[in-house]
């Protein structure tokens, strides 16, 4: 079967009562028939239910499902997309060990590398999303094994710093739209044997499976794509099992876990994930072309336009080019603030991936705490707007985003 057939069949087995969707298992924990099943349950000799923190039927039909659609061979679902980003790293890294990160990242991704893996001794290299397959390999290497030529760029680099233990990346990123090549990086990881970690929530596994590159990881924010709507928060890494084992024995013993009642919302929004992606990623494409055009547009970014700079790229890892198109305004804040007020049909908001389509100022928002070098380095500059394209009519979205253009400019013109 095709995989939009898959992730609208699988579901938890029928219940006495019959029922054709899923139930809700709201319930906090799970009787035993006998103090030697309770046993055998503790003793993980014989599967099944004990307590929701640990395991509950409706977040197992959610987790099989992202497996399936991944080609994962096992997943632990979390509270919030960055628990799962978190308990990816934590479970998984060590006093002593090193990372090797995309530059490009969401800024709370960021703050858990540089403020809370630092104070357990863990290093960090960042790389630019464009670094070259010598770069990426020299960052990977230990210092001793580093060839002299131009060296990477360094977060918390020590003198003595060991082979990377784990490669971390968003692609595409948030908010800039960088792509990293996956294909070259799971040829490293096949050379020198780190855990190749992706971030998957701005494609989501309809445009981009990272574990057919050579991923061991795929991470995302179910809050984002696979909800759709809003709705609930939720998050999951999938991947190799033998990796998965040691990220469920963290999350069981530090509680992220996803509540059944958001797993049963994300589990349903799959059933028509392929079929949102693909309205979203036309929208967002013909929006693009429309700003494209537009004169008082300084830039537009998205992975499917002919002018993106790794447009190859993104055709040769990714379907289509989701749903995330960004834009820069020449005026700073100022026209910023004009252009939002002008605009009738989109939510101003910190989110993405709803039905519903929503902009935002990533320089006074999502990647406010980051540094002044930090956002220069990512292209983060006050007049650049994200836009999460949504599901509306994209007639109406050309309109409304070409008229709030025309009219920030010329509120810019006149406050000159």
């Amino acid at each position: 079967m095709k995989k939009s057939t898959k992730s609208i069949r699988i579901q938890t087995r029928k219940t006495q009562y019959r029922e054709h969707s899923t139930p809700l298992f709201l319930t906090s924990s799970f009787t035993f028939e006998d103090a030697e099943q309770g046993k055998a349950l503790f003793e993980e000799t014989e599967e099944g239910n004990i307590y929701s923190r640990f395991s509950n039927p409706n977040v197992t039909e959610f987790v099989d499902k992202v497996c399936m659609l991944e080609g994962a061979e096992d997943g632990i679902a979390t509270g919030t997309g960055m628990a799962a980003v978190f308990a990816s790293m934590a479970a998984l890294l060590k006093s002593g060990d090193h990372l090797v990160a995309c530059r490009a990242l969401f800024g709370s991704a960021h703050q858990i590398i540089t403020q809370i893996l630092s104070k357990w001794g863990i290093t960090h290299t960042y790389l630019d999303a464009t670094a070259t397959e010598a770069e990426w390999e020299a960052a990977i290497q230990p210092n001793a094994a580093r060839p002299n030529a131009a060296r990477p760029n360094t977060g918390t680099e020590p003198a003595d710093r060991p082979a990377a233990r784990m490669v971390y990346l968003e692609t595409p990123s948030n908010p800039g739209l960088e792509l990293v090549d996956l294909a070259m990086l799971g040829r490293l990881k096949e050379k020198y044997g780190f855990i190749l970690n992706v971030d998957n929530c701005f494609a989501t596994p309809i445009l981009q499976t990272p574990i057919d590159f050579g991923a061991d990881l795929s991470v995302h924010s179910a809050t984002k794509f696979m909800d759709g709507q809003g709705r609930v928060l939720g998050g999951i890494v999938v991947g190799r099992a033998d990796l998965i084992q040691p990220i469920r024995f963290f999350a069981r013993h530090t509680g992220p876990s996803l509540s059944p009642f958001n797993a049963w919302i994300l589990s349903k929004s799959l059933e028509t994930l392929d079929l949102r992606m693909e309205r979203h990623c036309s929208n967002a494409l013909a929006l693009a072309e429309a700003l494209e055009k537009h004169p008082d547009v300084a830039l537009v970014k998205y992975p499917f336009l002919e002018s993106h700079p790794q447009y190859e790229l993104a055709k040769a890892q990714m379907s289509a080019g989701g749903a995330i198109v960004t834009i820069e305004l020449e005026g700073g804040f100022e026209r910023v603030q004009a252009f939002f007020d002008a605009l009738q049909i989109p939510t101003l908001s910190s989110n993405l991936g709803d039905s519903r389509t929503i902009v935002t100022n990533p320089n006074t928002t999502t990647h406010a705490k980051l540094k002044p070098d930090e956002k220069a380095a990512l292209g983060i500059t006050p007049g650049l707007i994200r836009i999460s394209v949504g599901l509306e009519a994209i007639e109406d979205l050309i309109e409304d985003f070409e008229q709030a253009v025309s009219v920030s400019a010329e509120a810019l013109k006149e406050n000159v």
